[in-house]
């Protein structure tokens, strides 16, 4: 059976805050190889079984192409083993063109999407591709036929306008008071914003907001997805911010736990 493949993409060209997001895949790659841990993961899956985890490498960014277009044909070629595809991030502005390739696979698709932000600007800062706003473009070029956004907690008027506009479904952080439980009817595409957890957890991103999500609640919302995870990306781990690699481990440890029920979705 096709492998799941691994995508770098050191891109925080649309960062609004502070750079530092584009060094993250080095840092996550390092974590999950370390010999302080293994590649087993919870739900029993073996990463290391040769062919199971291929990494690609990093998108190679020239300065003379788009990195859009660098960004959906990497992920095209990736997703062209059959297999699916975790994308590390880079800041969120690059789910945009990731979900451009994914799309055209998928006939059917809902995004899950972990985070302190909505991301759902129209424009941000003068910005149409701002990390501040995929989602709005993700939207309005009906690249997912549904999004269900978690564990946000910054929402602003506008953002609850263009929520309302897409017909966005949101859960809250003040909501989630245990276990996420979610009602998914088509396969999905999950997106992970490492500040979607509270920084107590992961305190190596750019825009630290209290009162998120746990390191065990992010992890057992990905278990329990019960439609086939077709692609995923961890974004906006900042490791200029992160304390003792702390953060670097939680993404490392996320990317395993998608592995896994990639994995067992396709046995």
């Amino acid at each position: 059976m096709t492998g799941i493949s691994l995508l770098g993409i050191p891109n925080d060209d649309n960062s609004s805050f502070l750079k530092g997001p584009a060094e993250a895949p080095a840092h996550i790659r390092r974590e999950l190889r370390s010999d302080a841990f293994n590649l087993w993961t919870e739900t029993g899956v073996d990463l290391g079984v040769p062919g199971r985890l291929t990494d690609r490498g990093d998108v190679p960014f020239d300065g003379s192409t788009d990195p859009w277009e660098l960004i959906e044909q990497a992920v095209a070629d990736a997703l062209d083993t059959g297999g699916p595809l975790i994308s590390l991030g880079g800041d969120h502005a690059i789910t945009h063109p990731i979900l451009r390739a994914v799309r055209r696979r998928q006939p059917q698709l809902t995004i899950v999407h972990v985070d302190a932000h909505p991301d759902i600007y129209q424009s941000f800062q003068g910005n149409p591709r701002s990390h501040a706003s995929p989602f709005a473009r993700i939207m309005e070029d009906g690249l997912a036929d549904h999004l269900l956004q978690v564990g946000l907690r910054t929402t602003t008027g506008h953002q609850r306008e263009q929520q309302r506009r897409y017909g966005v479904e949101v859960l809250e952080a003040r909501s989630c008071t245990g276990d996420i439980r979610l009602d998914l009817q088509t396969p999905v595409y999950l997106s992970i914003d490492i500040d979607g957890l509270d920084p107590a957890y992961a305190p190596g991103v750019s825009h630290r907001e209290p009162g998120g999500l746990s390191s065990r609640q992010v992890i057992n919302l990905i278990q329990a997805i019960d439609q086939p995870i077709v692609a995923a990306d961890v974004v906006e781990y900042n490791p200029r911010c992160d304390i003792s690699q702390i953060t670097a481990v939680v993404a490392a440890k996320l990317v395993k736990e998608i592995a896994g029920m990639m994995v067992t979705q396709r046995a």
